[in-house]
């Protein structure tokens, strides 16, 4: 059986997709971990349902993103994780879990790459007027929302309710992640 781990740090609802299509059998697959950033974020409670394991931290708990990264790679290896899934996971990685999962660690933006890197692409897409919005899947470097394009997904609109654009990019990423998912694993 194929081991994910998935990273987030807020709601989790592409973990909950993720998980529920891992259960469902939709995904040849077991999420094995959730690493978490922020202890108290709603994705931990869905994890719990799950039954899923936690492995949450405060980074400033840390002397250095390294001494966490390698608390994380120690886990994922010993639960021998082949793909790691960031889902809402707000830093950036370091190059001790680039080095441990090179290849192998996958990320989802909400927004088409190159264009709007960062944490805030669906406004800045408002602010700069784009008429075509979507969903980007890459594999994760050292650069900022860098990396190989694995998938995307657009959809255009004309109106002026971000609300509207957020809501339709999550439809979106639930699919588009779970498909991309299932497809890398079916590949290797």
């Amino acid at each position: 059986m194929n081991r994910l781990a998935v990273f987030a740090s807020g709601s989790g609802t592409n973990f909950e997709a993720i998980a529920a299509a891992c259960r469902d059998g939709v995904i040849d697959a077991q999420v094995s971990l959730l690493v978490c950033d922020h202890p108290e974020a709603p994705v931990v409670e869905r994890a719990h349902r799950f039954g899923i394991p936690v492995f949450s931290f405060r980074p400033g708990e840390f002397g250095c993103k390294a001494d966490y990264e390698k608390q994380i790679v120690e886990r994922l290896d010993s639960l021998e994780v082949e793909l790691v899934c960031l889902a809402g996971y707000m830093r950036i990685v370091g190059p001790v879990l680039l080095e441990g999962y090179a290849g192998r660690i996958i990320n989802i933006h909400p927004a088409l790459l190159p264009s709007f890197k960062g944490a805030h692409a669906i406004r800045d897409e408002f602010e700069y007027g784009v008429k075509v919005f979507g969903v980007t899947i890459h594999y994760v470097d050292e650069t900022l929302d860098g990396g190989k394009i694995i998938a995307q997904r657009g959809f255009e609109y004309y109106g002026d309710d971000i609300a509207l654009v957020e809501a339709r990019t999550h439809e979106i990423e639930h699919e588009l992640y779970v498909e991309t998912i299932k497809k890398l694993l079916e590949k290797k």
